[in-house]
């Protein structure tokens, strides 16, 4: 009896360990492969739990998610024979799990190859553009027809490279700071160059402006002494009409104007004939003796 349950428990265990070399499990975000003796037997795109032969097959898992391959530096030529510094990543899909395997083998060797892909096709299609196509004006174009070349190259790998982008492109340490110094010259001479330009405008304004004070005070002083003119004409006119009109009065008025000039408060002194023409109406309004 003893015996019996032995042997039914070690039945049990080796049951076990079958089934724990005979099952495996695909999730979601996987494909993958039975391999027998290194030849491929199916490929398994439904997730959950599957059958394989234990000792004789294999299973080799391959990530159906958007997979990415962060690329190393690199310098290249860009033209006018400037050198950059790009730094770049690529993303990419498994489409066809047999090809990859038959052809590539694992995701390291893919990625290793791909990485050469990337460099070969940013010196080709950099070497024409220049250094503001790179940075600003062009990147997006540039990037697209490098994408468009791995693209084709890695699809005989059964991979579907989504896009190649750029995570940096600069000029090497030393360069970039013979650029800056250059630039900042170029923009220093800009400055002075715009400098002088407005210290002129401004002598140019200010002599027309001063032009314009000349002739606007010369102008109001010959209209002011053009009113004057005929201010005093008017009152010359006035002063002849009345002479005309009354010469005795008009005498007495003016010799009032002298004597109100002449006698003024203050410390007016006069030393004169009392029988002078000043004083010819203070004889007539003496009353006879």
């Amino acid at each position: 009896m003893r015996g019996f349950f032995s042997f039914i428990l070690v039945a049990l265990i080796g049951a076990a360990i079958l089934g724990y070399f005979s099952l495996f499990t695909v999730h979601q975000t996987e494909r993958a492969m039975v391999l027998q003796l290194g030849a491929v037997k199916k490929v398994i795109s439904e997730p959950g739990l599957h059958f394989k032969i234990p000792f004789i097959q294999n299973v080799v898992v391959f990530d159906k998610r958007l997979l990415e391959v962060d690329l190393p530096s690199r310098e290249i030529l860009i033209a006018g024979k400037k050198r950059i510094i790009v730094d770049a990543f690529a993303r990419y899909t498994i489409q066809e799990p047999l090809k990859f395997y038959q052809n590539i083998g694992t995701r390291l060797q893919f990625d290793s190859r791909l990485a050469n892909f990337v460099n070969a096709s940013l010196r080709e299609v950099f070497s024409s553009a220049s250094l503001d196509d790179v940075v600003r004006d062009k990147r997006q174009e540039l990037t697209s027809k490098v994408t468009g070349i791995v693209r084709n190259q890695a699809a005989a790998f059964g991979v579907n490279v989504v896009d190649v982008r750029l995570k940096r492109a600069d000029l090497p340490n030393q360069l970039r700071d013979n650029v800056y110094t250059r630039m900042q010259r170029e923009r220093q001479q800009e400055a002075a160059s715009h400098r002088a330009e407005g210290e002129e405008i401004a002598r140019t304004l200010r002599a027309q402006a001063d032009r314009q004070v000349i002739e606007v005070e010369a102008d109001a002083t010959k209209k002011s002494e053009i009113i004057r003119g005929e201010g005093d004409a008017e009152r010359n006119s006035v002063f002849a009409d009345a002479f005309s009109r009354d010469a005795e009065f008009f005498e007495f008025y003016r010799s009032l104007k002298a004597y109100e000039k002449g006698l003024a408060s203050g410390d007016t002194r006069l030393v004169i004939s009392p029988n002078s023409e000043f004083f010819k109406y203070f004889k007539k309004s003496e009353s006879p003796n």
